[in-house]
């Protein structure tokens, strides 16, 4: 929540670089590469069973296993950028995404794409936290939330565009081309930020590297996600006891990152970051709300096909009405966040709640008919809340973040989102196909049922900042947390609440 403060204005200096819009564009680029390869490949996954004559164990990894290591090196790779340097760090995870990306198109075997996809994930792990960093640093002021904003737009595109885009790839060439059609973007990418992307020098030169912090985090994250993926994908005997794992080796972490800065030396996590003004709040709002949508997409792609017998082009194109209000709303937000701040998240995940609820209402009820139809209305409307939730919610977050450690916080962040997806969309996937066990195959009972679940976790990103708005505005009255604008130091103003 929001809490007390010795800064009011965000930790910006110097002038805005010139270059800070291309470089945005390059960035944006990659970012939907990796982004989209999240959810690209679902529709293929037929195709590559087939193909390669995977066991159901191998094609469930092929997915599960970008999503596992993307989330593992978010943090490390945060560090990594804060250390090495945010355009050297981001060059060598375009480079290892790209080459990847071959491996994958080239895949002789399924074992051979299992591990391919393995580190495409890492690859992609090592990218986004630099993105965000680089937009932090490279902006200043309203900027910023605007490019804050082209970025939640990005993301929120990149999920809901990757059946269809997966649904025409296939059509055109096969599922190879899923992975394929990421080479000579990539090595454009390359060429492209070598030229535009500024070179930003390192801020952090902390003594000592915090190798057991990398373990101790490392097994924690995994011990978290290992559990959800086998869930997601239909697993028999889930290993939940990895849970309690996890809280125990999370704890443990905690424990050593304060010991480690104790005796002077640089952590792999400043657990001071979770003190600045909304961050933590910030981070509970993208876990909650990205265990929500990602499933929603997810579920609908199931029922269309599964439940309606729509082609994965057609089931992906319905899809569109999300991607486009995301696109639109991102723009916006971006422009009105340091004007409205907070109270845009809570309008937001407002519109996206009602959406939701429509759309398992429409589905719990419908007939026959073209269903496309009766979900184009609730979709658009959440796709537009959705463009007001994920751009404001990260300027707010690392709006009063040092410089130095932004690669950090970003990460830091991204964690909870790759978690959120995996819990929501395990969650979305096990009331889906537990209700078609039922004696009747309802299809729509079951995807009704599933888009409720996804609008709980929702609802829990709802009240999160709605909470932190009371928190900031009852500071605010108290003088604890104080606005400024137009202040030298940022060239721009702090968020308003």
């Amino acid at each position: 929540m929001a809490q007390d403060s010795d800064r009011s204005t965000p930790p910006d200096d110097g002038p805005a670089d010139p270059k800070r819009w291309r470089a945005l564009a390059v960035c944006l680029v990659a970012g939907f590469m990796t982004l989209l390869d999240v959810s690209i490949v679902n529709v293929g996954l037929p195709q590559m069973q087939a193909g390669l004559h995977a066991s159901p164990a191998d094609v469930s990894w092929v997915r599960a296993g970008y999503t596992l290591t993307f989330g593992l090196v978010l943090v490390p790779s945060g560090k990594l950028g804060d250390a090495l340097g945010r355009k050297r760090t981001f060059l060598i995870g375009l480079f290892l995404f790209t080459g990847v990306s071959l491996m994958c198109a080239l895949a002789p075997t399924a074992g051979w794409l299992v591990f391919a996809r393995l580190l495409q994930g890492v690859a992609g792990g090592l990218l986004n936290p630099q993105i965000i960093a680089m937009i932090q640093q490279l902006f200043r002021g309203d900027e910023r939330g605007k490019a804050f904003g082209l970025y939640g737009g990005t993301v929120a595109v990149a999920t809901a565009v990757g059946p269809l885009a997966g649904g025409l790839l296939i059509q055109a060439g096969g599922w190879r081309w899923m992975f394929l059609v990421n080479v000579p973007i990539g090595v454009v990418g390359l060429v492209l930020a070598v030229l535009l992307v500024p070179t930003i020098p390192s801020r952090r030169r902390g003594r000592g590297v915090d190798m057991v912090g990398v373990m101790l985090l490392g097994g924690g994250v995994t011990s978290v996600m290992l559990p959800l993926i086998e869930q997601e994908a239909g697993g028999s005997a889930a290993h939940w006891w990895l849970l309690a794992l996890a809280a125990g080796l999370m704890g443990v972490f905690v424990v050593w990152e304060i010991w480690w800065k104790g005796r002077g030396l640089d952590p792999l996590v400043d657990l001071s970051l979770l003190r600045m003004p909304s961050f933590s709040a910030s981070g509970v709002v993208g876990l909650a709300y990205f265990a929500g949508y990602p499933g929603v997409l997810f579920i609908l792609s199931l029922y269309l096909q599964q439940g309606r017998a729509y082609s994965a082009l057609a089931a992906g194109a319905a899809g569109m009405p999300f991607a486009v209000g995301s696109a639109i709303s991102a723009v916006v937000s971006g422009r009105a966040v340091y004007r409205i701040g907070r109270v845009l998240v809570v309008a937001g995940l407002t519109a996206v709640l009602a959406g939701l609820v429509a759309a398992a209402v429409i589905i719990q009820h419908d007939a026959g008919g073209a269903i496309w139809e009766k979900l184009f209305v609730p979709l658009l409307v959440a796709g537009l809340g959705s463009g007001l939730v994920i751009g404001p919610n990260q300027t707010l977050a690392l709006q009063f973040a040092p410089m130095g450690s932004s690669g950090i916080a970003a990460a830091m962040l991204q964690t909870g989102q790759r978690i959120g997806m995996s819990v929501g969309t395990a969650m979305a996937a096990t009331m889906f196909f537990g209700h078609l066990k039922a004696p009747h195959r309802d299809y729509n009972g079951a995807a009704s049922l599933s888009l409720y679940g996804s609008a709980a976790f929702v609802a829990v990103a709802f009240v999160t900042a709605l909470v932190d708005l009371l928190a900031a505005r009852r500071n605010l009255r108290r003088g604890i947390l104080r606005q400024t604008t137009g202040d030298a130091q940022t060239g721009g103003a702090v968020v308003k609440y």
